[in-house]
This record gives structure tokens, C-alpha cells and sequence, in this order.
């Protein structure tokens, strides 16, 4: 990257003022091409670089300077392989082709155009190019607020940018604002449904589909209150508690957001189980769609027009959440507003606020905005399908490291196990009961209360920890440890941290104390310095690493130094960095500090795979063996919806590794009261029966997510503590749980798989039936790799659902072998116990062994499931499950192929070896066909194959 710019810089002089078509007004350079358009705007693109890194990746640079800046991309990997790439003139355009793409730069304002190589557009910056750029200062260093528009045609479909809350799928004609939250992933990376994605290499607040902030209502509407007086809302505010107290006054806004806002809620007045109503009525200027975004904490529901449009959503007091919805007004009409608040704490939050009808050259269009880069950078990835692109998309940012085979097993977790007895008997109730499990987690507040960061356990409550993890071990299950970047100012490594000028220090100007205890004063380390990194490590590996811990939990990486702040003081509160100041490096943190732990293990124990599971992520975050959970969500069934289309953005985001709390973190009052009733009683009430129910569905879905784990504050969410055995809610995570295990050689080829071919393991159905239209905007059905069909439920006392299935094949249901024809939605059962699953035709599915953890014994008997009525294909990967002997080609494959003309299945010969390695096993193939329809067992009978590493092919009966 810098070589290039000093490249650029040194021709810069040599470049010729566009006077007329006829005169060359370009550089080629070494990678590509740099085009001068001679503006003196500070807010149009002066300079323009088209950088070419594969025959289908280009690197888009713009400034309206005359020079780049020399700096390099944080996402971005070093030393991308060059390809061979021409440029011609034509015209008042600039030519450069690829072996795939063909790529037009416009001499007159360096709009550029992307086609495929027979010339099909593909993706066109705006007419005029697209670009603008408003100058911004921050903390001395200078920059630009920046746009950039794309034409995008009315078919088209976004997928991607992370992993958000307010269950949005398609983000066509959707906006979505890229930060860091709890609960909040933002990637600036999406996929469309044209075979393409682009990489917004910005580190700052930005914004995706429309550029433009949210506003406050009054700014926006006249407003009226519930007696027809203009000027404002009417906020009424009752309780009973203390004799009980009412107030009503004018709300010229509905804006309770953060700490400084929600001062001006009414300080007499408890908030705690208090009811709020916000009503009257709005008035647009003009007609069209008006986009809302709810932020909520509490009870809340929103009726427009007496019309209930957002029907009760409920999150914690101290965990708000955010929601969006649209309504087309019509100017000059009084339209009826009402929103029913019931706070859930005494401190609680509420706002809505909304944004006017999008400009035409924005609307519907594929919009980028960013607060504050040095320039404008974005990455073009060109595939023949959604695969392809997400496999240019990694060959930018970084490999997906292939997971510990123990990571894709069962991961128990609560907040928090308190002591090393708590953490040990369960692990050995799970033995016990015989429970599938691998790993076992030990959440924040192990150590002493007034020391956090310290890495230090409280010896009272856990007197040896190298013991703990030692007997963990013996009871062959791993451990993972919270480890975050939050150090106490008492402590000794806060102080090493500060004696280098590496510790965040708003937050210790302003004595911001938090929650323990009477509330302690400390802050965040600055991940973006290079030598704090390896500091930060190093405290880790003196103090936790001898334990034998094996994996370790970032929480909190956002950074979120404090809770529900506004955006500019939680910028002062992670900043400035290392880099600069936190305005520009707002997103990035998280990604800096996996960098620290995965490099610095890999420093160490070069052959021991590194596990990060991280609260927050960003680009690039795959190559560093970090998986992503989607924060403390709430126990709703509308949350446990919600995590279908996150997760499936976030995996079309380019990281493959995503789980969530099964269950939900932030827990109900009412289920609290329900458990410690029925701990009473033994007696379930109606809440306590949907709370078994809610985690039974949501283990349903999670037995399918990338990495199955369950976590939460009280009730505790062990199976055993959800239910009791033969209840019909612990006999289906039991079952679920089992097939998980069941499906492990499957599983783990989907593992090698996404190193090896950058795959994705949770597909929604638009990635493999990219075909047929009716799946683009399906959100609560996926695939589980190529071979199974996932449809969660999500509705209390739910029994049945609608499920589509993809008319590109035909697909049998997985538990009973009968057959349904693709290309039509069906009513589907869908009993307490199960969730639909289907089987598309062609798919090979292999099962393994009855095993209580991944690496029990090796899998020398698999059961091969052959869903005939179409060719089909299977890799089953195998390695040393730990360590990165894979890198150096110590792994095998063994390939199945279906071929329906024949009826035949061919297992080729085995490739690769690694020590360890099964010299001899059995195949039982089971043939599942529309005449010959068999459900799925782990018993099955079928043809026995020994196999010893040599090709056979089978008659398939």
C-alpha cells in the first residue's frame, strides 16, 4: 500500500489536464491506473486510483487532493498476488480489463462504471460519479465526511452489513447506521443478488442506504397534542407506587436515549412500573415515506393512525434496543400518534425518531457514508455467485481459520458461574446425564471485585484455578475464560498500561464508575497501539495462559467503556487512539484486539489453534480464528426471530463463525418469578411453560448455528434446569443436542470447508437458489451447509409454519423420508419436539458415532445418507481436530459422489494423510429416494462398504 502511494506520488507531476478527448489523462502504474480531473472543489473527487488485485477485485480510491495520503487499511491483507490487466482509451472514457472484468472510468468526472467480460453492467457509480466529500477537522487532524452513491436497479437485493437487531433481511430500499454496540455487529460489507459485493474500507461511523441522520420529531412534523393544540405531544406519566402519582406535560420530542437525555425525563416521578403514554397526533410537509427508528428499554408499543404498528417489545432497563419502521403520510393530514411506555427499572429509555422521504438520487439506490476518512476507499469483489464473492471478499481481508473441531460441539455457559465448585459440578451433571458437551465457560467476576483486569481469581471462591482447569480437562471438556480490555485503576496492569500512555482516560477524568459493588473507576486499553497489543497479551499469558485455558471470550469489545451513552462522549470515552483521534477509528477496536490475543497465542504455541469469541467484529475479524456473538439480547420470542436474519447477514458478511445466548441473555421479570415459584412449588405456571418452551425452540435453532452454545442470567440455563427429564422440553434439546454430535463428520467438513473453499456454513436459501426469486427475501428459513433445510419456530404455542422450498430441486422431509416437490410453500408440522427440516435432492449427509464429546473416538463407522433424484456431491474432511498441521497439507479427504443416471455412489480415494490418521472404516450407505422414502435413524440399515482409502463404487440398492 505504501509503495503504491509513493508511486503515485512521484508521477503525480507527470499527469495532464483533461483539455479534450484526444489527450492522455491517466498513469498507468504497476497495479493499475491513477486519473487526474482537475477540480479545485475540496468537494469533488480531484484524484481517482483503480487498483487492480485480481482479475475480479478492484480497489477504488478517490480525494479531491491532488495526492493520497500514506496510510494503509486495517482489513485489508499485505502483498494481495498480482494479475495481469490492460487499459485502453475510448472515448471520454478509460478502459481496464482484467481476464473477467472490463472497467470504465469517465475522463469528464471519473464515474466508473464495472461489466462483466462480455460487457454486462454489473455496477455503475451514480451518473456524474457519485462522489462528495465535506471537509471535517477532529482533534487537529483533517479529513472528509464522505458519500458515495451507486445506481442500483429495482431487482436488485443487498444482503450483509453485519449483524443487527431490527430483523431486516433485505437491505434494498432499507438503511441501516454502522457502529458498535452491544447487540450491534456492524461489517461495511455487503452482497448482492448481481453476483458482486462491495467493501466500504471505512473505519467511522458510517451509514448505509441513506446518508442522512435520524431526526427529532418536531424537527420534522407539526406536532399536536391529544386536544388538538399545535406545538407538541402530551406525555402522561402515572404510578401507583408511593400513594400513587400522575403528571402530564408537553413532549416536543420523544428523545430519552442516553444518560444526558433521559435528565429531562420528569424527576418526581418513579419511573419502575410506571405507565407512559405519548400521544396526539403528526403532520408532514410532504408526502411519501417516512423511516422510523424506535429505541426502547422497557415495555413499549407504537399505533399510528390507531393502527397498532409495532406491537409489544420489551428489553431491559440498563440494554435498550432499537427498531425500525416505515408509513407513507400525506402531506397536510393530522395522522394520530400513541406510544404506550412501561419502564422497566429506574433508570429506562425511550425515543423515536424519523427521517423525511429519501431524495430521489439516494432512494432505492445503493448509498455509502462515512464521518470522517482520510479518503474514499471501497473494493469491488465480481463472483459468479454469492460464494465466489465472499471468497474474493476473504482473498482481501483474510482466510477463515479452520475452528478446534471441540468448538463446533456444545458449549454451556451462564452468567456466571461464582464459584470453581459451580462450574465443576455441572460440567460433571452433564457426564452424568449423559449430555453431550465440550466446552464450559467462566464468565466476568472471577476475580476479586475491586480488581478487574487484573487476572487474578478470587482465592475465596476459586482457591486453585490451575486444578479447576486441570479437572475440566480430565472430564474432557474445554474451557474458555472472559477475558476483557477493562482494567481497574488500582490494579497493576491498568498502572503498566498507563506508565506507556495506553489507557483510555476520559472515563478516569470523569470518575465514571460502574456497576460492582459500590461502583469502581477504571477504563480500556488502546487496542490500536501495536506495542499495547502485545502488552495486553502478555498479561494474559503471565497470568491465565499456564492455566491451560483454551479459548478465550473478548466481551465488551465494542469498546463500551460505559453503558447508553451519547455518540460524541462515547467517542471521547475510546479515544484518541494510537492511530488518531476515536471520530475516525470508531469501528475498529474489536478487530485490534483479536489481533492481539491470536497473534500473540500463535507467537507462543505455534501449533495450538486459537479460539476468540468477541462481542463486536468487523471486516477482516475471520482471520484471526474469532467467532461473533450477537450480545446480550433479551428473552423474547420476537429476539429469538430476530437472530434468524442476523445471523444469516452476518455469515454474508464474510464471517463464517456467529453464535448467539440461547434463550436470550436479559431475562423477564416474569420468568425470574416463574423459576423461583416453581423452585417453591415445583408446579409450572403459564410463564414458567413458556419459558421451557421458548428455550426448547431456541436450542432447535441453535443445534444450527455455526457454534451451538447457551448462555444467560438466572434462570439458569443447564437442560437439566430448564426441565426435567421426559419433560417434552428437555427431551428435544437432548435430541437436538445429540444430532448435533450425531452430524459432527459433517460438521466438521463444513469447517475445513470454510478455510479451504471459503464457505459459508449458515446459508440463507438466496445463496444456493440464487434462481428463484421467491427466496430473496426469506429470512427465517437456511440451509445448515449444502444438504439440510432449517426452519426455526418462533412463536409461543407454535405448531405449524409456512415453509418454501426452493423450486430448483425437489426435497424430503427429514424425519420421515417423504418427498415434496419443489417450487411451492407448504403448511408444515411442527410439533413441541421438533422443528421442519428438509432435505434437498442429491444431498450425501454423513453421520457419525454415538459419542459424548467431539473427539471421543474416532468416527470408524459413518452412516452415509444418499437423498437421490439428483447428482450430488460430498467432501468429508478430516485432521488432526487441534492444531495447525493443516497448513502444512496434514489433512485428508474423502470424496462422495452421486450419480443419479446410474444409481451409483463412488467414494474416490482417500487424499492427504495426518498421524492419526484411520487406516480402514465402515461406510453404511442409506439410499432415501421418492419410491423409497425412509426417515432418518441413527440405526439405519444399509449396504456396508470397507473402506481403505481406495475408490469404490457402489450399485445403490
Amino acid at each position: 500500500m505504501t509503495k503504491n502511494n509513493i508511486y503515485v506520488s512521484l508521477f503525480t507531476g507527470l499527469l495532464l489536464v483533461a483539455c479534450s478527448p484526444t489527450q492522455k489523462t491517466f498513469l498507468k502504474t504497476n497495479d493499475g491506473i491513477v486519473v487526474h480531473l482537475n477540480k479545485n472543489s475540496k468537494t469533488e473527487v480531484n484524484t481517482l486510483r483503480l487498483q487492480v488485485l485480481g482479475d475480479e477485485l478492484i480497489h477504488v480510491s478517490a480525494s479531491p487532493e491532488n495526492e493520497f495520503p500514506k496510510d494503509s487499511s486495517l482489513i485489508i491483507i499485505p502483498n494481495i498476488k498480482k494479475v495481469p490487466f490492460n487499459v485502453f482509451e475510448e472515448g471520454d472514457s478509460i478502459l481496464l480489463t482484467t481476464a473477467t472484468l472490463k472497467v470504465m472510468v469517465s475522463k469528464l468526472d471519473g464515474g466508473i462504471q464495472f461489466k462483466d467480460k462480455e460487457g454486462k453492467l454489473v455496477l455503475a457509480e451514480k451518473t456524474g460519479g457519485g462522489k462528495s466529500f465535506s471537509p471535517i477537522e477532529v482533534e487537529g487532524t483533517k479529513g472528509y465526511s464522505i458519500r458515495q452513491i451507486f445506481e442500483s436497479p429495482t431487482d436488485e437485493a443487498f444482503y450483509g452489513l453485519g449483524q443487527h437487531q431490527s430483523d431486516e433481511f433485505n437491505y434494498k430500499g432499507k438503511s441501516e447506521e454502522l457502529f458498535q454496540y452491544n447487540t450491534k455487529v456492524s461489517v461495511p460489507f455487503i452482497v448482492s443478488n448481481k453476483n458482486y459485493g462491495l467493501l466500504w474500507d471505512s473505519y467511522s461511523l458510517s451509514r448505509f442506504g441513506d446518508s442522512r441522520p435520524y431526526k427529532q420529531l418536531n424537527s420534522v412534523f407539526k406536532l399536536y397534542d391529544k386536544n388538538g393544540e399545535i406545538g407538541a405531544l402530551t406525555g402522561s406519566y402515572k404510578t401507583s407506587e408511593n400513594g400513587g402519582q400522575n403528571l402530564t406535560r408537553k413532549e416536543t420530542s420523544i428523545f430519552f436515549e442516553d444518560k444526558k437525555s433521559i435528565l429531562n425525563l420528569p424527576k418526581k416521578i418513579p419511573l419502575k412500573h410506571a405507565h407512559v403514554n405519548y400521544e396526539g397526533a403528526i403532520e408532514a410537509s410532504e408526502s411519501g415515506d417516512y423511516n422510523f427508528i424506535l429505541y426502547y428499554a422497557g415495555y413499549i408499543k407504537v399505533y399510528l393512525n390507531n393502527e397498532l404498528i409495532v406491537p409489544e417489545r420489551w428489553r431491559t432497563a440498563w440494554n435498550p434496543n432499537s427498531y425500525k419502521f416505515s408509513i407513507n403520510l400525506e402531506a397536510g393530514k393530522r395522522v394520530p400518534l400513541r406510544i404506550e411506555w412501561k419502564p422497566d427499572g429506574g433508570t429506562s429509555y425511550c425515543g423515536l425518531r424519523v427521517r423525511t422521504p429519501q431524495p430521489l438520487e439516494e432512494k432505492n439506490n445503493q448509498v455509502w457514508w462515512s464521518e470522517m476518512n482520510k479518503k474514499m476507499d471501497y473494493y469491488f469483489v465480481h463472483g459468479e455467485n454469492m460464494d465466489t464473492v465472499i471468497k474474493g471478499y476473504r482473498t482481501l481481508t483474510g482466510k477463515s481459520q479452520i475452528m478446534p473441531k471441540w468448538a463446533m460441539g456444545y458449549w454451556q455457559s451462564r452468567e456466571r458461574y461464582k464459584t470453581e465448585d459451580e462450574i465443576l459440578s455441572n460440567l460433571k451433571a452433564f457426564r452424568e446425564r449423559q449430555i453431550p458437551i465440550d466446552n464450559i465457560v467462566l464468565d466476568w467476576n472471577y476475580w476479586e471485585e475491586n480488581a478487574w483486569g487484573s487476572h487474578e481469581f478470587d482465592a475465596t471462591r476459586f482457591p486453585n484455578p490451575k486444578r479447576m482447569a486441570d479437572s475440566i480437562h480430565a472430564l474432557n471438556a474445554k474451557m474458555m475464560i472472559s477475558v476483557w480490555p477493562k482494567f481497574y485503576v488500582t490494579t497493576k496492569h491498568f498502572k503498566e498500561f498507563d506508565s506507556k500512555g495506553w489507557m483510555y482516560k476520559q472515563a478516569i477524568k470523569d470518575s465514571i464508575r460502574d456497576w460492582v459493588g459500590p461502583g469502581y473507576v477504571g477504563s480500556f486499553y488502546d487496542a490500536y497501539s501495536a506495542e499495547a497489543r502485545k502488552l495486553f497479551w502478555k498479561q494474559i499469558y503471565d497470568n491465565l495462559y499456564p492455566l491451560g485455558i483454551d479459548a478465550w471470550w473478548m466481551d465488551a469489545s465494542e469498546p463500551n467503556v460505559l453503558d447508553c451513552t451519547d455518540m460524541k462522549y462515547r467517542k471521547s470515552l475510546q479515544g484518541p487512539t494510537a492511530l488518531g483521534s476515536s471520530t475516525e477509528f470508531f469501528n475498529t477496536y474489536a478487530l485490534m484486539n483479536a489481533e492481539a490475543i491470536y497473534n500473540g497465542q500463535r507467537d507462543v504455541a505455534p501449533n495450538k489453534r486459537v479460539f476468540l469469541l468477541t462481542r463486536s467484529g468487523f471486516a477482516g475479524l475471520q482471520r484471526y480464528s474469532t467467532a461473533t456473538w450477537s450480545g446480550d439480547i433479551a428473552t423474547r420470542w420476537e429476539d429469538m426471530k430476530a437472530q434468524i436474519s442476523a445471523g444469516l447477514n452476518f455469515a454474508v458478511s464474510g464471517i463464517p463463525y456467529w453464535t448467539m445466548d440461547i434463550g436470550g441473555f436479559c431475562v423477564e421479570d416474569r420468568y425470574v418469578a416463574s423459576q423461583l415459584e416453581y423452585d417453591k412449588s415445583e408446579k409450572e405456571n403459564a410463564d414458567y411453560k413458556e419459558w421451557r418452551e421458548l428455550n426448547a425452540r431456541w436450542h432447535q435453532f441453535g443445534a444450527f448455528a455455526p457454534l451451538y452454545r447457551s448462555h444467560g442470567q438466572f434462570p439458569f440455563r443447564e437442560p437439566w434446569n430448564i426441565a426435567p427429564k421426559e419433560h417434552p422440553a428437555y427431551e428435544s434439546i437432548l435430541y437436538y443436542n445429540t444430532l448435533r454430535y450425531r452430524l459432527m463428520p459433517y460438521i466438521y467438513s463444513m469447517a475445513g470447508m470454510t478455510h479451504f473453499n471459503d464457505y459459508t456454513i449458515m446459508r440463507p436459501l438466496v445463496m444456493d437458489f440464487s434462481n428463484d426469486k421467491n427466496v430473496e427475501n426469506i429470512s427465517d428459513q437456511f440451509m445448515f451447509g449444502p444438504n439440510i433445510m432449517v426452519s426455526p419456530i418462533y412463536g409461543y404455542e407454535i405448531r405449524n409454519r409456512d415453509v418454501y422450498f426452493p423450486k430448483e430441486t425437489g426435497w424430503y422431509n427429514f424425519y420421515t423420508g417423504n418427498y415434496i416437490k419443489g417450487g411451492q410453500t407448504l403448511n408444515i408440522d411442527a410439533p413441541y419436539e421438533k422443528i421442519p427440516l428438509f432435505i434437498p435432492e442429491g444431498a450425501i449427509i454423513p453421520v457419525g458415532p454415538d459419542i459424548q464429546y467431539t473427539n471421543e473416538k474416532p468416527a470408524d463407522t459413518i452412516i452415509v445418507y444418499v437423498y437421490r433424484g439428483k447428482n450430488g456431491s460430498f467432501n468429508l474432511y478430516e485432521d488432526e481436530n487441534e492444531n495447525y498441521n493443516y497448513e502444512k497439507g496434514q489433512y485428508a479427504t474423502i470424496s462422495f459422489n452421486y450419480n443419479e443416471a446410474e444409481g451409483t455412489l463412488t467414494i474416490g480415494n482417500r487424499k492427504g494423510s495426518f498421524d492419526g490418521m484411520l487406516q480402514n472404516r465402515k461406510f453404511i450407505i442409506v439410499s432415501v429416494s421418492k419410491e423409497n422414502q425412509k426417515p432418518f435413524k441413527y440405526d439405519a440399515e444399509g449396504q456396508t462398504i470397507n473402506y481403505n482409502g481406495n475408490q469404490q463404487t457402489i450399485k445403490l440398492n
